[in-house]
Order: C-alpha cells, then sequence, then structure tokens
C-alpha cells in the first residue's frame, strides 16, 4: 500500500499534512505529530506585523496615531510578546528540523512588500524545506480595483521566489472574481502551489458592550465542498501542485481531496478537536479504505474525480447549482 505523494518537490509519506496552527508552536507537539504518522508539518505563522515591530516601524505607527484614536493602542495585539517573535521563529525552525525527520514548511504571513519578505531567506537558511506564504487580506479601498487587488498578491509572490530557492506555496482565500486565471496568475508569479483555501475570521458584535469582538470557530466538514469543487477545477489546468486546507477531519475527506486533485490534505481543527493522535487514526482508515476499494497508491486516485475526468463535468457547474435548488422539498 502505497502511501506516498509529491508536494513542492518533496516526497512525503503520505498526503495529510497538519495545518499551520498554534499546535506547531510546541516542539513536543511536532514530535508527537510525527510519531502519529504525519506527512508534513507546516509552522505555524510569522506575520509581517511581528516583524515590523521587531524595526519598530508599527510601534511608532501606533503612536503617530494614538491621538486620532482612543482605541488606536489597543487595536493591535501585543506582537513583540506573540508567538516567538522573528528570532524566536528561526531558531524554532532549527530545532524542528533537528528535532524531526519529516519535511518542515515555514509559513509566513504577510499582504504587503517591503523589507520583511527578506525573512524568506532566514526561514530557508534556517533549514525550513519550503515556505507557505499565507496571503490574508480584505481590501476596503473603494479606490482599489480588483485588478490592483490581485496584482498585489502576484508581485508579492515574487518578491518573496526572488528571495528564495526552496519552494513556496501560496494559501489564499476564495474571494476572486476569476479564481482559475488567479491561479494561473500566481503560477506565472512564480508560485510552486496553490493551498486551497484560507479561512477568513468574521468579526462579531458584542451588544453588551457595544464592541467588535474577535471570533474563532474551528472549521466544519461543510467547509470541504468548496475546496473540492476548486481543486477539481483547476487540477490539470495548472501546473501548480494543489493543497486543500479547511474541513479535513476524516480518512474519508483526505480521500475526497486525492480524488479531486490535491497532492495533500492539510488538517488542523480536527488536531484541535481530537487531538494529534487523531492522525494515526485517519492514516488506518484510509489504508483500510484503499485496501477494501482495490486502490494500491494514492497516485492512482489523484484527480479522478476532477471535472476533467467525470463523465458529467458539467456538476462542477451552472447545471449542478440548478439541480441542488430544484431537489430540496418542503416537509410537512
Amino acid at each position: 500500500m502505497d502511501l506516498s505523494t509529491e508536494y513542492l518537490g518533496l516526497t512525503l509519506k503520505n498526503p495529510v499534512v497538519v495545518s499551520a496552527s498554534p499546535l506547531c508552536e510546541e516542539l513536543d507537539n511536532i514530535r508527537k505529530m510525527e510519531d502519529a504518522g504525519a506527512g508534513a508539518i507546516v509552522l505555524h505563522s510569522l506575520f509581517e506585523e511581528q516583524i515590523a515591530v521587531e524595526s519598530y516601524e508599527l510601534d511608532r505607527y501606533l503612536f503617530e496615531t494614538a491621538e486620532s484614536s482612543a482605541e488606536a493602542l489597543s487595536y493591535f495585539p501585543d506582537m513583540t510578546s506573540y508567538n516567538l517573535g522573528p528570532e524566536g521563529y528561526l531558531e524554532h525552525i532549527r530545532r524542528t528540523k533537528a528535532a524531526v525527520g519529516v519535511p518542515v514548511i515555514a509559513s509566513l504571513n504577510g499582504v504587503s512588500g517591503g523589507g520583511w519578505t527578506r525573512h524568506a531567506k532566514k526561514m530557508e537558511e534556517a533549514g525550513a524545506d519550503a515556505l507557505e506564504l499565507n496571503i490574508y487580506t480584505i481590501q476596503t479601498n473603494p479606490k482599489v480595483t480588483g485588478d490592483e487587488a490581485e496584482q498585489a498578491y502576484c508581485d508579492l509572490v515574487s518578491e518573496v521566489k526572488t528571495s528564495v530557492s526552496i519552494p513556496v506555496a501560496v494559501k489564499v482565500g476564495p474571494y476572486f472574481s476569476a479564481m482559475a486565471h488567479m491561479a494561473h496568475r500566481l503560477e506565472q508569479a512564480g508560485a510552486d502551489a496553490l493551498v486551497l483555501f484560507n479561512r477568513f475570521y468574521q468579526p462579531d458584535f458584542d451588544l453588551e458592550s457595544l464592541e467588535v469582538a474577535p471570533s474563532l470557530q474551528l472549521s466544519t466538514a461543510y467547509e470541504l465542498l468548496l475546496r473540492l469543487h476548486w481543486v477539481a477545477i483547476l487540477y490539470g489546468r495548472v501546473k501548480l501542485d494543489l493543497a486543500v486546507t479547511g474541513g479535513v477531519h476524516t480518512s474519508l475527506d483526505v480521500l475526497k481531496a486525492m480524488m479531486a486533485g490535491a497532492r495533500v490534505a492539510q488538517m488542523a481543527s480536527a488536531l484541535l478537536r481530537n487531538g494529534i493522535g487523531h492522525i494515526a487514526t485517519v492514516l488506518a482508515e484510509l489504508k483500510t479504505w484503499m485496501e477494501e476499494h482495490e486502490y494500491e497508491s494514492i497516485r492512482q486516485m489523484q484527480g479522478s474525480m476532477s471535472q476533467r475526468s467525470v463523465a458529467q463535468p458539467d456538476a462542477f457547474l451552472r447545471s449542478n447549482y440548478m439541480k441542488v435548488l430544484s431537489s430540496y422539498a418542503v416537509r410537512a
């Protein structure tokens, strides 16, 4: 039974990859992930804001705007103590690489170009096998066009790619008017893989304090459907490796991601909910399913349910939309 897969030029023993989360901040947890069978591990993110704080750029900005808003200084978390900080993050990469044998993927989270992107090279020098560039931004300026917003993504990817020789995966959200074209643009910008999709965490309203409050909900299996949809459409249309993240909780979710055309399925919420040992359960169930259905390898199934491989490719498009809406019956 061959569970191996190729991702970012790396041969992974299986497609179950630990996604970036607070679990990856502790070296003991990372050792447990390897023991449970993880194919690779994406470390928690180093944020652009953390690097800015180190160079006093963000501190100066907050100080200058303090007079204009009484809450300006409390808007951002204390980035100097958040997670590990830039130098602590690099040391964490070194220690992780020394402690485990599975590929270690560093995560860099930002939205703009600039000097902070030099940390991508430092991550490579610290021993990271690859880099996941997590672009998390919501464009609120009504004067910025969709093309300008997309170009900013591509410029950032190009800037990071020019500074490193290791592969770079780009993690984005689904909110593009032409997702297939955007994937193509990111490929042209130099991306080696596309991670679908980032989860945009929407704030809630606290009606007692009349404040905007952070809100975090772990993913559910339903969120997987959007990821499967786009991976199945993009498979074979771009040369990028495709990864699914968000809504991967069970072995069946992993199988669906593979059949859609993904190289790996990333998992975070399931581990936060069920514990790191859940990886071993997923892999055992994955092997059992493959044996029962006479699959010899993961590669054998990859892309087998993509748009270009199924008998009714229109099921991914508008015809499916109409069928779904007409299939619901109101019960008495």
